[in-house]
């Protein structure tokens, strides 16, 4: 057996352990989509808000629960969207969609996120809203830097930016909207267009 040989056994191996370690039918498509329905949400609300008699928002106000419901939805949507892009995927992969592995994922995912959701909604009963956008872009963050390991590693890249852009908008309250815009709708699509050519086309 020769070098060549070698290096093949080896490259298939790693492949092996990586696959077993690491839930890799993620798609990227999934992520463009997610993005193009948060740039859809926050453009409708900011169209309630600021055709509204008030100009801005208010805890108890009718077009705060509707924001609420527009950003329930572009979660909602986008959670149903990955689920089948990734099961569609892992189909053509061969591979199961859930096992030990996505499970470690989802949970590793899953604890930032609701610790950072709670928080949130601490942070809103106080009235702070110009800090919310700033936590939820941190949190998301977190839990998909916290994910990485469990999956494509790429994405802690979208995570750091989203960390990064979620610091500045506290920092810039008045402009946390268009920050939130940036992290969730912007980087999404390219993030998500960048990881369809990497790994999905191929």
């Amino acid at each position: 057996m020769d070098s060549k040989d070698y290096l093949k056994d080896i490259s298939e191996i790693k492949d092996l352990m990586n696959k077993s370690s690491r839930f890799i039918s993620l798609s990227g498509l999934s992520g463009v989509l997610a993005g193009i329905y948060a740039l859809i949400g926050s453009a409708i609300a900011y169209w309630l808000v600021i055709t509204s008699t008030r100009g801005y928002l208010i805890l108890d106000g009718k077009i705060f629960k509707i924001c609420l419901f527009i950003l329930f939805m572009v979660a909602f949507l986008s959670i149903i969207t990955g689920f089948l892009l990734t099961t569609r995927k892992a189909k053509k992969q061969g591979a199961k969609i859930w096992d030990a592995t996505s499970r470690r994922l989802v949970f590793n995912f899953a604890i930032p996120l609701f610790v950072g959701g709670l928080y949130t909604l601490i942070i809103l009963s106080q009235g702070k809203y110009g800090q919310t956008g700033g936590l939820m872009l941190i949190f998301y963050g977190l839990a998909l830097v916290n994910a990485s390991k469990y999956s494509i590693g790429d994405i802690r890249y979208l995570g750091f930016i989203d960390i990064i852009l979620g610091l500045i908008a506290t920092l810039l309250p008045g402009y946390a909207f268009w920050f939130w815009v940036l992290g969730f709708g912007v980087m999404h699509v390219v993030y998500g267009t960048w990881m369809h050519f990497k790994y999905d086309r191929k």
